[in-house]
């Protein structure tokens, strides 16, 4: 299906709304960092560009952690405004099935439903979760949160279960461990393997520095 400007173009601007007051990890260029990388997997994947497109620009609608916790209002928040562009109700039922299995939170359970289209734009979303601005995203919603950066006396969890996951109140150096030094080998395109590799060095070097300097050896 051909990529229609004009509904990209009301997309952007419905998210840019929806997401005005977002935490500075969840908000409008976290969702355009993830659609211009979501882009360049689609083209190299040779996946369904439109629903890639749509897929990553909604995708954080509502996240389920600002909502309460609530994983319906997502898929259902993007379900209602595609409508009203009147977007093809085959093309909206992907679009939703891929916001609602792309979470990471979801990979504690076995998901039934796979897509090209899914793996690029999880690919996209999960990029953005490491590296530099990985980092950055982590301390910034670490101290939205108001959690402390490190406490050696908290060790990561590493066999959490979602629910568990979904409450954990841990410093932010354990969501490295919980977490960001999980995705390099979570990714399932070709370019997102090899971007993935140069991130998760970054964050290893930035741990190695972090510890140094937290025991003033740096």
């Amino acid at each position: 299906m051909p990529l229609s400007s004009a509904l990209i173009d009301n997309t952007i601007a419905f998210v840019k709304e929806e997401l005005a007051q977002a935490e500075g990890g969840h908000d409008w260029f976290h969702i355009e960092r993830v659609y211009k990388t979501a882009m360049r997997l689609a083209k190299e994947e040779q996946a369904e560009v439109q629903t890639v497109a749509l897929a990553a620009l909604l995708h954080d609608i509502a996240d389920a952690k600002f909502h309460g916790g609530d994983e319906s209002l997502g898929p259902k928040k993007a379900a209602e405004f595609l409508g009203t562009q009147k977007v093809d109700p085959a093309q909206i039922d992907s679009v939703v099935k891929i916001i609602e299995h792309m979470s990471f939170k979801n990979s504690f359970e076995k998901n039934s439903y796979d897509s090209l289209e899914l793996r690029v734009v999880r690919d996209a979303d999960r990029l953005d979760a490491i590296g530099a601005i990985g980092i950055a995203r982590a301390f910034n919603y670490g101290g939205f949160k108001n959690r402390a950066l490190y406490d050696p006396q908290i060790e990561p969890q590493l066999n959490m279960t979602k629910e568990q996951y979904k409450k954990s109140t841990a410093p932010t150096i354990n969501h490295f461990y919980e977490k960001l030094l999980l995705l390099q080998d979570m990714m399932h395109t070709k370019t997102g393997r090899q971007m993935a590799a140069g991130r998760h060095k970054f964050m290893e070097a930035y741990l190695s520095q972090f510890y140094g300097e937290w025991e003033g050896e740096r």
